[in-house]
């Protein structure tokens, strides 16, 4: 009679451990899934960032340094990374934050240009990008939600040693800079030249 229950025991603990790991896959596979709707949203954000800077050429002549950043920002945001990784995945969304605090200095320094704030075509630019922006917000709050359903099951106990094990790492959350958090005062970045 206890010959069974050793290894009814064994394949208990076995299959405890198959669902604890299955269930540390899945969920790296979601918060994955996640910061791919993500490089989605920010795609159309690097689409946009072209054109905006395009036609805030025309009028901001004096902003060339802003100018100039966004267009290097852009390209830090659009480079390629490992999604598994962490390190570089904590990288490329520092890059897109950068850039969204980027942009929003030139959406700030663009009121203060009267023919470039009354430009049908950067007011439906700068309406594009408020859009493109609150997509890019929903896919940060997925993101966010499946990453700390991820973490939590990777850092607690017996999780941890089963993430060891397979290789599975904690993800880095996409939170906004503190500089997109304050307001934006223009004044800051107008300078004579």
């Amino acid at each position: 009679m206890a010959s069974w229950i050793v290894p009814a025991v064994v394949v208990g603990v076995a299959v405890v451990l198959y669902i604890w790991y299955a269930t540390l896959i899945s969920r790296r596979n979601a918060a994955q899934e996640a910061l791919a709707s993500i490089d989605a949203q920010l795609r159309k954000r690097y689409d946009l960032v072209p054109n905006v800077l395009r036609l805030a050429q025309r009028f901001m002549e004096h902003e060339r340094d802003l100018l100039d950043s966004l267009t290097e920002l852009r390209s830090k945001a659009q480079a390629g990374y490992d999604p598994k990784d962490p390190d570089q995945v904590k990288e490329h969304l520092e890059a897109s934050r950068g850039l969204q605090a980027g942009m929003a200095r030139l959406f700030a320094v663009a009121e203060e240009y009267p023919d470039l704030r009354s430009s049908d075509t950067i007011v439906e630019a700068q309406q594009t990008y408020a859009e493109v922006e609150e997509h890019i917000a929903a896919a940060r709050r997925f993101y966010n939600s499946a990453v700390a359903s991820l973490n939590n099951a990777a850092q607690i106990f017996p999780g941890s040693v089963i993430a060891n094990f397979a290789g599975v790492r904690p993800m880095p959350y996409y939170e906004a800079e503190e500089s997109v958090r304050e307001p934006i005062n223009a004044d800051d970045y107008l300078k004579a030249k």
